[in-house]
């Protein structure tokens, strides 16, 4: 397979309706295995990530984050006329995604029986906070928000402290796993049924659904998980101990890993001991026997840690900072940080996607666009409006 191949999602056509993070990170997922995503944004400011500080010569960090490969068209969507040409997009499009509250996207025309009439083939992805039905779906969402009230939150932090939120915004990004999945499907569906299909995606149901064994467990319990910072509920030793000059993650996951362990701090005789032979043993005395491999750990760095734990196939890591990690070995030959060539800004690093396909080898991905930067392209190439057209429309102010 050359360079040249786009994507497994090659000659599919998105056209984007998404804000901010949770639906760019679904289209984004598009983008990269392959699809052509048009990303309709208002005149003047664009996607309000655009002005999200740190910004560089205008352009802003969040925005370059989740929008690489899409190709960016300004359109007023408040006269009749741009809400004509978005129309006509979306009739010659397989996908569409949004990620306005509910109710938004029929009061602009543009909402699902409309364009279903228009375009029987077109898949329509919703992505908002609590989704398109129930009694929050009107309320307004933000990752925080989601996290509290899916449970999450409350379980995340240290055991007596306040509860502390993800690091990473999963309530959000749960969006960029769940609506792509649902598209996918449905362009499987379509295969057979030649019909497109409108997906309901909820980020607080996506959040939930990630709960896994936490919510069995609280469902075989009885009682709501307590927070054990970065510990496990169950699993002993599992989290942050320290080291000399820092510390390091340990993974006691399988009792095997136990005597791994116990070999590798130099007590061998542990791993047959029967105050701690068993899991619910190790669990009961969580606090003993993190002592004891602490007691070890505390005498070396994490250098060192690192070569014995290595050595003993003992599950740990390091604690890398995010420019460390982009840039530590493993990243650099999965080729995770790539440089691209933005309109504005030169040439930038970005991070490469996620999902590789074997013996097919694609081109890197394109920058985030500057604000309109396709526009007369996608209204010439795709639209086929002429030059006169397209300049007329420029001078009216229903396109930029």
């Amino acid at each position: 397979m050359t360079s040249t191949w786009a994507g497994p999602l090659a000659g599919v056509r998105v056209i984007d309706f998404t804000r901010v993070l949770a639906g760019p990170a679904a289209s984004l997922a598009l983008a990269d295995m392959g699809a052509e995503v048009f990303k309709i944004e208002p005149p003047g400011s664009g996607d309000e990530t655009r002005s999200f500080p740190p910004i560089r010569d205008g352009e802003s960090h969040y925005y370059l984050a989740v929008n690489r490969g899409k190709k960016s068209i300004v359109v007023d969507l408040k006269s009749e006329e741009g809400l004509a040409l978005v129309k006509d997009l979306a009739a010659r499009c397989d996908v569409l995604v949004e990620n306005y509250r509910p109710g938004v996207m029929e009061r602009l025309g543009l909402g699902w029986e409309e364009l279903h009439k228009l375009n029987a083939r077109l898949i329509y992805c919703s992505i908002s906070g609590f989704g398109q039905t129930g009694p929050l779906k009107d309320r307004p969402s933000f990752d925080i928000v989601l996290q509290a009230m899916s449970g999450a939150l409350s379980m995340n932090g240290e055991p007596g402290g306040l509860p502390t939120k993800l690091g990473i915004p999963l309530g959000d990004l749960v969006g960029g796993i769940n609506g792509p999945i649902g598209i996918l499907s449905a362009l499987y569906e379509r295969e057979r049924t030649g019909l497109g299909r409108h997906i309901d995606v909820s980020l607080m149901d996506g959040l939930m659904g990630m709960l896994g064994y936490i919510a069995q467990l609280a469902f075989f319990t009885g009682s709501d998980p307590q927070r054990v910072g970065s510990q496990h509920p169950n699993l002993v030793p599992y989290g942050i101990f320290p080291a000399r000059e820092g510390s390091i993650v340990i993974a006691c996951l399988t009792p095997g890993f136990w005597g791994r362990i116990c070999d590798s701090i130099g007590q061998p005789d542990l791993a047959a001991d029967p105050r701690y032979d068993t899991l619910e043993k190790r669990r009961d005395a969580r606090e003993e026997v993190n002592a004891i491999v602490s007691a070890f750990t505390a005498l070396h760095s994490v250098d060192e840690l690192v070569e014995i734990f290595t050595a003993a196939q003992v599950p740990h890591a390091p604690i890398l900072g995010v420019t460390e990690a982009l840039a530590q070995p493993q990243a650099m030959a999965r080729g995770m940080v790539v440089e691209a060539q933005h309109a504005a800004l030169g040439t930038i690093p970005i991070v490469n996607r996620s999902i590789r396909f074997t013996d097919a080898d694609q081109p890197v991905p394109e920058a985030p666009p500057v604000l309109g930067q396709h526009t007369d392209a996608i209204l010439g190439e795709v639209l086929d409006l002429s030059p006169e057209r397209i300049a007329a429309l420029r001078a009216s102010g229903i396109v930029a």
